[in-house]
């Protein structure tokens, strides 16, 4: 036996897919418009998204932790089930999409929203980068 035979730490982990990028068997670009959005621009939008949440609280619900949630999830219903994105997605160039490129009915966007909501299902991705919300919803983050 080899030291190549056990491999090393300094190969990282090994890759649970053998696409070369996310969203390459689903037929998206590597990178530009259509790719699939990566994890540092998801999360920068939902600080933002967050944030405008917990502002709304402040000034009118006086922080509840309720009104936050439930304000973020009125955000997100609306916006991302009407127009694609939320604010946060807006400003990061990113946009839910239907598996086949076009936009995305309201009826997705709550349920898509809704299972946000239970945290779990975005914590969990395929080498897709697609969260268990968007598995179920069939729908997909893309750079736009």
């Amino acid at each position: 036996m080899e030291r190549k035979d056990f491999g090393s730490w300094l190969e990282g982990p090994p890759q649970l897919s053998n696409q070369e990028w996310p969203g390459k068997r689903l037929g998206r670009p590597e990178s530009g418009p259509g790719s699939v959005a990566r994890i540092g621009r998801r999360i920068g939008a939902l600080v933002i998204d967050w944030g405008i949440a917990m502002l709304i609280s402040m000034f009118f619900f006086k922080s509840d932790p309720t009104a936050n949630l439930i304000i973020f999830a009125a955000m997100q219903m609306i916006t991302v089930g009407v127009t694609g994105h939320s604010i946060g997605h807006r400003i990061f160039g990113m946009q839910v999409q239907g598996m086949d490129g076009k936009a995305i009915k309201p009826l997705t966007g709550i349920i898509r929203t809704l299972l946000i909501l239970l945290v779990v299902p975005p914590l969990m991705s395929d080498s897709d980068q697609r969260g268990y919300h968007d598995r179920i919803g069939k729908t997909i983050l893309v750079r736009i």
